[in-house]
């Protein structure tokens, strides 16, 4: 007799972002650029800056306490650690093992995903494949970033739009619900779009790169914009037709928070209502794989999210890379 397939499902939650909190009006003073212009642009307000003590590993620690205690589970319980993050603490070894190390979560197999601001779905959708499977019982899933630490701060086009922090999700099996359908993809004929050229075997760190500050995130941001827009709707429409359901059947949409007239044109495209979506941007502007992480966690926290709900987390990236989870909220 054929085993049906296992429910998993999120069952605990949590996040953290960095104290300091840098102001469009504190960037008046650091480059040439208004409070206006951000606001126009993107529709970011402040963002969160890392102090030189923390880590994406300390981040990525203080939104796991939260979801495992949220969880009901003690860290020796956790089986897998995946974090998704492109500002790892080192090149290697992996953030995952630094935070296992941290929690003191040593039962747990550990890795790193790096698929930019899609990362939390790739994430989610892994820890999914292994859970199904039986190989593992329940799976921590973090989507962590110190941007700060990429960012060129003298580069008024991309210092607006990035911030840090960290979101953070235990999987386990669950009675009803779950995650129903996932979509991912890639098109890496566009990775010039957006990157960080340096500090890799292609291009490693040498006194030309540093001087030409080629270790910093680089962006054609209206090229990007372009893309965002159908890339983003086309993979929440693909994921919903995979389990039967389309955008009438969302109740809360949570896309990566990069830019408020991306979030808008997607939404008018999709023909979802503006009050379906959950926004944070505004507060935290841009902190790629952690955007959609954070913004799910407080979507849960205030209410936005009940029981029986049909959530879309939805994101794009460098690479580029895409990817849309649906999720039915267990009751």
């Amino acid at each position: 007799m054929k085993k049906s397939k296992k429910n998993i499902g999120i069952i605990g939650l949590g996040f953290y972002v960095p104290k300091k909190v840098l102001t469009n009006k504190d960037l008046e003073g650091m480059v040439e650029t208004s409070d206006e212009w951000i606001t126009t642009r993107t529709g970011i307000k402040e963002r969160r800056i890392s102090s030189s003590t923390e880590s994406t590993s300390t981040l990525a620690f203080n939104a796991a306490r939260e979801a495992l205690k949220n969880a009901n589970l003690e860290p020796l319980d956790l089986e897998l650690i995946i974090v998704a993050t492109i500002t790892p603490d080192m090149p290697f070894p992996a953030t995952a093992c630094f935070l296992q190390e941290m929690l003191g979560a040593k039962n747990a197999a550990c890795f790193d995903v790096s698929a930019a601001c899609a990362g939390f779905v790739y994430g989610l959708v892994i820890a999914q494949q292994f859970l199904r499977s039986g190989v593992y019982k329940n799976a921590l899933v973090i989507g962590a970033e110190k941007l700060s630490s990429v960012t060129d701060w003298q580069d008024r086009n991309t210092c607006v739009l990035f911030g840090d922090g960290a979101g953070a999700a235990v999987l386990a099996p669950v009675d009803n619900g779950g995650i129903l359908a996932s979509y991912m993809g890639c098109d890496g004929s566009m990775t010039e779009l957006l990157m960080q050229p340096a500090g890799g075997s292609r291009m490693p760190a040498s006194r030309e790169t540093v001087d030409k500050r080629m270790h910093f995130i680089k962006m054609r941001g209206n090229e990007v914009f372009k893309l965002a827009v159908k890339i983003m709707s086309d993979a929440a429409c693909r994921a919903l037709k995979k389990c039967k359901l389309g955008v009438d059947d969302i109740d809360c949409f949570i896309p990566h928070q990069a830019n408020l007239r991306i979030l808008d044109a997607v939404a008018r495209k999709m023909k979802l209502p503006l009050e379906k979506i959950y926004f944070n941007v505004a507060k935290y502007g841009n902190m790629s794989s952690a955007s959609t992480a954070v913004a799910l966690c407080e979507a849960y926290q205030s209410g936005r999210i009940k029981g029986g709900n049909i959530v879309v987390l939805d994101a794009f990236g460098a690479g580029l890379v895409w990817g849309a989870v649906v999720i039915q909220w267990q009751k």
